[in-house]
């Protein structure tokens, strides 16, 4: 995993403006490194191998005193605890439902901290991405969800996605920003001129 780096950042910054110049959107861009470190997802594991130990033990047969089991569940704890802190294994065993629920949440807060409620006419737009959890989101404010509907953006999500899955994020963004571009020049027309946002990506470590 690799965030964009400035050259790449320039890129999409200069999308941004093309896109804001010919509509009347305000768009900003977030690219997240990932939404939560789950670190108790790591201990959750830990300790739900460990409990499985004196069932095993009844499983075959009873070769370990009580002592001899609480023993190896405190070693099999503190072991898998370690190993399941190692990035990539965490991130596999956190459950999907709980990865994107997660990086929908953080969504929502960058849409908020960044301003994007407030915009004149109510044109704020956030294409949010987090790379670990290969989650991507198009958010919008009133003033373009009620010229476009909501089912407009999931091709240029899904898109995006299989994109951030293969690593391509960079073009991903490009291709969104421009996709999403395509649908506001003719919805959200230029009305005056405008840059009420800074045009840059967000980089979130």
């Amino acid at each position: 995993m690799s965030l964009l780096n400035a050259q790449e950042q320039q890129q999409v910054a200069q999308a941004i403006a093309r896109v804001e110049r010919e509509t009347d959107a305000e768009l900003v861009t977030v690219l997240a490194a990932q939404a939560d470190d789950y670190r108790y997802i790591a201990l959750l594991w830990a300790g739900l191998t460990a409990l499985l130990l004196p069932g095993l033990q009844n499983l075959f047969g009873d070769w370990w005193s009580a002592r001899q089991l609480l023993l190896a569940q405190w070693l099999s704890f503190l072991a898998l605890g370690l190993l399941f802190r190692l990035p990539a294994l965490r991130i596999r065993l956190t459950p999907r439902g709980v990865r994107h629920w997660r990086a929908a949440n953080l969504a929502r807060r960058q849409f908020l901290e960044r301003q994007l409620h407030h915009t004149e006419g109510d044109v704020g737009m956030l294409i949010f991405v987090s790379e670990a959890e290969h989650y991507v989101e198009i958010l919008v404010d009133r003033g373009i969800a009620s010229r476009v509907e909501d089912a407009t953006w999931q091709a240029l999500v899904d898109r995006f996605t299989a994109q951030v899955r293969q690593g391509q994020v960079l073009q991903g963004f490009l291709d969104c920003i421009e996709g999403c571009g395509e649908v506001l020049r003719e919805r959200l027309p230029p009305s005056h001129p405008h840059n009420q946002l800074a045009d840059r990506l967000v980089i979130l470590p």
